[in-house]
Formats: structure tokens, C-alpha cells, sequence
């Protein structure tokens, strides 16, 4: 055994040495780190108009081999596989998000955006790279698809402060959430195989991808939706782990299916979203923190990949490809979808502007790296350029032009009303929890004046710290918490005519005032049968 121990120990030292509890403690210390880093940057971002995104670009390239860290990482592969589950998670917030209500009517035009709208722009865009920058035509292309999809969390970051029209908003938030998976699609057409022979084969083939993704999606969604309203779980905190395992269940099973797993985790999430679940805030919010943590970090791991010394000769083809992108091919597919759509030139201006590049491109880049396409890194720092120039142009500049083009005045300025449902499991009832916030018109009402359905009443108030029994003729403030207990078969009534009242005030009924439009953003829960 003394002459084979130092032949095993001479072996052992010729190997890379296993990953041990150390490396995991330093590990775990860099990256709580670098969240915590991440969060703070968000206060400077939100005031700067920045999207944050670029602060965390900054992040990754300070930690890189040109930066203080000194960390060298060039693995395309692993960022590309790190990149698509992120992208999963973004859109699986995004999904559960979007308020049906505020895309319903702008759907046509989203579509449009999102198929006709992208072809526009990736052959423009790939034009003037061709032509401009001296871009093999399969480079082109690629750059053209790579950039062709706009990031709606890069727009919101920037505009949240300002209300905007809801056929605005739900146009953007729609476009972002499909333009997606034709993007990807194309790139990786492009890069596997070259310029394809017979165009219509490209585009078929993205239409039956795109239908089985939204199949999928939809079917998904709605089972998921159907189960979580119909079987009472043990504990509120599995409401939003399901919900999240239900959205990336529909990208698995998109993607398997030969079809668009982006589209179908996004069309599988604003199902989620829509449907009046349980526990619906705190699944908002569970939901919320992962597209964070994802979007920080993926975009530190991009940081990483580059390497900030060779882009000096990129930078001019970037700057020359984004104006193009920018100024002609942007507005030309908005002005070809949107004009047979009435839309008014100054949405229609205000939308040009706001096609904002962010995840999506960057990641999509690493498509072709993987791939070995030829002068795949010249795309990928080609991309990283455009992306980070443009945000910076762009971004701070949407809320003065918003301003300028006058259209945050006719957004309704009345605030949503949040509300939690928890399931009563053996009372076959409802425990309805919501906060009356500012501008709510539920402020000066009287209990009795809500006038709720027979089998719901209003149970308790906490107001400063202090809970009492309302009585019917005591006056509700902003600021107050109510507990409404409501029976199952009334439970969706209540909530409807609560909204209604902090929509229209006591007289919601007979103003029209109604409360439909409560979407994922209210926060409203489902109904559960016991």
C-alpha cells in the first residue's frame, strides 16, 4: 500500500480537484455580493431614467478580464444555456403581468409588430449592414434578426413614472412578449444553416412553430389555471412555486414539441395571470424577485463574456447599424403596421422611439458563437455596442418625448385596488384582504354604501395600527386595510363590485362603472370549491 499511495497521490494532482464547500462558501459570498450591488444600482438607475440593465452590463464588465476582478470566462455555450433560462423566467413575469384587459384591443396591431413588423426590420437593418458596414450577407441577416426584438421591461424601467394610453402600453407590452419567438427562430435558422434558398420555407416553418407554441401555451395555461383554482394547496407559499413550474412546464413543453417554447411559457403565464388565482400577490411578488434575479444575473454573465479591449473596431459598424436600426427600419415597420390600424402618428412616434434592445439581442447573439459562425465574436460586440449605446441615447430621452407628444394626459389616473383572496377550506368561503390606496374613490364611502352582495360583509378595518368591526355607517379612508369574507358562490361579485366602487365611488352602478378589468395587476385571487 506505501508504493501505490504516491503513484494514486501523483495521479490525483494530474486531475482538476473536485469543487469543494470552500469554493462554495466563496462562491456564494461573490454572488450575494453582486445582488446586493445589483439592488443598490437600481435606486441610481430608477433615478438617472436608466434601465438597469445597463448597470449590471457595467457590473459583469468590471468584474471581467478588463476590469478589477480579473475574471477570465469566454464560455459562450454556458452563458447561451444560462441566457435562455433567464429569458424563461423574464417572460414568465412578463406573462403574468400583462393585464388582459389593456392588450385585448391592441392584439392586431401587436401581431403585426411582432411578424410583419420584424421582417421589416431585419431587412433593413441587415441592408445597411451589408451595404454600410461591409457585412457578409449571412452576418447581416444575423445582426438584423439578432436586434430586431425590443425588450418591453427596458421601455417600462424608464416610463413607469409616466401614464400612458392603454393602447400604448398594451401595443408594447404585446410586441415584446411576440416578437420574441419568431426572433429566435430566425436566428437560429441563420445560423445553422446560411441564408435560406426559398424564403417561404424560413417563414413557414416560423408560423408552425409559432402555432404549436401557442397551442401549447394556451392549453398549459388554462389546465394550470384550472387546477390551482379547484384544488386547495396546504400552503399559501406553494401557490407561487406552482404557478412558476406550471410556466416553464409550457416552455419545456413548447420547445420539445418542435414549436416556440418562449411564446408558450409567455401565452401559459398571461393565462396564469388572468385567472383570479389564490394567493395572487404573493405569487406577484415570487414571481417578481426571480425575473430580478435573472435579469441581474444574466446580464453580469454577459458583462463577463466580454471583452471590452477588442471592441474598438466594432464600434463604428455598431453606431452605423443602430442609427439604421433607429431611425428608418424602427419606424418604417410602425408606420406599416400601425397605419391600417388608425393608430395616431404621435402613438405611432412615440412607439419608434421606444423600441428598446436589452436581454433578448445580446443573448441571442451567443446563438452564432455557439454555432461557429464565421466573425461570430464581430456580431456578438457588434450587438453589445449597438445595445448599450442606443439604451443609453434612447432611455433617458422616452419620458421627455412622451411629454412632448402629450400622451400621458388622457391615462386614467384613478389606482387599481389590490387584492389578496385565501381560500376558506372547510368554510367553502373566501377571506378577501385589499388596501383602499391614494386616489382610490372608495375613500368617503360609507361601509353600507358599497353595497356588496348578500352572503359578503365587510369584517374588520385596520386603520394606524389599530383594527375595529366597521358599522355600516362607518366612513372608509385611503390607507385602510379590509377584510371581506364572502361564500364561494358570491366571492367573484364581491370583488367585482369592490373594484367598481374604487373605480366610480358610491354611484359606480349607475355611472357604468364596473369592476372587469381586474387582470394580474390587481392582484385578485380565484375561486376554490371545498
Amino acid at each position: 500500500m506505501c508504493t501505490r499511495a504516491p503513484r494514486a497521490r501523483a495521479e490525483s494532482q494530474g486531475r482538476e480537484r473536485p469543487l469543494t464547500v470552500h469554493h462554495l462558501n466563496e462562491l456564494l459570498l461573490v454572488c450575494s455580493l453582486v445582488l446586493l450591488v445589483a439592488v443598490a444600482a437600481v435606486r441610481i438607475s430608477s433615478r438617472s431614467g436608466l434601465p438597469s440593465l445597463l448597470v449590471y452590463l457595467g457590473i459583469g464588465v468590471l468584474m471581467g478580464q478588463d476590469g478589477i476582478a480579473d475574471i477570465k470566462f469566454d464560455n459562450a455555450e454556458l452563458t447561451q444555456v444560462i441566457g435562455y433560462a433567464a429569458l424563461v423566467v423574464i417572460l414568465a413575469e412578463g406573462g403574468l403581468s400583462t393585464k388582459w384587459k389593456e392588450i385585448q384591443p391592441s392584439l392586431p396591431s401587436a401581431g403585426a409588430l411582432a411578424l410583419v413588423g420584424v421582417a421589416a426590420s431585419v431587412g433593413v437593418t441587415a441592408a445597411a449592414a451589408h451595404h454600410l458596414t461591409g457585412l457578409e450577407w449571412r452576418q447581416a441577416l444575423i445582426v438584423g434578426a439578432v436586434v430586431s426584438s425590443t425588450d418591453a421591461a427596458a421601455v417600462f424601467s424608464v416610463l413607469r413614472k409616466i401614464p400612458l394610453p392603454q393602447r400604448v402600453k398594451g401595443t408594447l407590452e404585446a410586441e415584446s412578449g411576440f416578437n420574441d419567438a419568431p426572433v429566435v427562430i430566425m436566428v437560429v435558422a441563420l445560423s445553422h444553416s446560411g441564408p435560406v434558398e426559398h424564403w417561404y420555407v424560413l417563414v413557414g416553418e416560423i408560423l408552425l412553430e409559432l402555432a404549436i407554441g401557442c397551442a401549447i401555451g394556451l392549453a398549459v395555461g388554462w389546465l394550470g389555471a384550472w387546477g390551482l383554482r379547484h384544488v386547495a394547496l396546504p400552503a399559501s407559499g406553494l401557490y407561487p412555486i406552482a404557478v412558476m413550474a406550471i410556466a416553464v412546464t409550457a416552455y419545456a413543453a413548447g420547445a420539445l414539441a418542435h414549436g416556440s417554447g418562449f411564446l408558450a411559457v409567455y401565452l401559459a403565464s398571461m393565462v396564469l395571470g388572468n385567472a383570479k388565482l389564490p394567493h395572487w400577490p404573493a405569487t406577484r411578488g415570487f414571481a417578481e424577485g426571480l425575473g430580478w434575479i435573472a435579469q441581474i444575473g444574466m446580464f453580469v454573465l454577459l458583462g463577463l463574456l466580454v471583452t471590452p479591449h477588442e471592441l474598438g473596431d466594432d464600434i463604428l459598424p455598431a453606431l452605423v447599424i443602430g442609427l439604421a436600426l433607429t431611425m428608418v427600419a424602427r419606424p418604417l415597420s410602425v408606420v406599416v403596421c400601425l397605419t391600417p390600424f388608425r393608430v395616431p402618428w404621435r402613438e405611432q412616434a412615440l412607439m419608434s422611439w421606444a423600441g428598446l434592445r436589452g436581454a433578448v439581442p445580446i443573448v441571442l447573439a451567443t446563438i452564432p458563437m455557439v454555432a461557429d459562425v464565421e466573425n461570430s465574436q464581430r456580431i456578438f460586440n457588434i450587438v453589445f455596442i449597438l445595445v448599450v449605446v442606443y439604451t443609453l441615447v434612447q432611455g433617458p430621452t422616452l419620458p421627455w418625448l412622451a411629454r412632448q407628444l402629450r400622451l400621458g394626459e388622457d391615462a386614467d389616473a384613478a389606482s387599481d385596488l389590490g387584492i389578496e383572496s385565501a381560500p376558506l377550506e372547510r368554510l367553502r368561503g373566501h377571506l378577501l384582504s385589499l388596501v383602499i390606496p391614494e386616489g382610490s374613490k372608495m375613500h368617503g364611502v360609507e361601509v353600507s354604501e358599497l353595497r356588496l352582495p348578500s352572503g359578503s360583509a365587510v369584517t374588520l378595518v385596520v386603520r394606524d395600527g389599530t383594527s375595529f368591526v366597521p358599522l355600516p355607517a362607518t366612513v372608509l379612508r385611503r390607507g385602510d386595510e379590509l377584510l371581506v369574507v364572502a361564500t364561494d358562490p358570491v366571492r367573484d361579485a364581491a370583488e367585482r363590485r369592490l373594484r367598481a366602487v374604487a373605480r366610480g365611488g358610491k354611484l359606480a352602478g349607475w355611472l357604468g362603472t364596473n369592476g372587469n378589468g381586474g387582470g394580474s395587476g390587481a392582484g385578485s385571487g380565484g375561486r376554490t370549491r371545498h
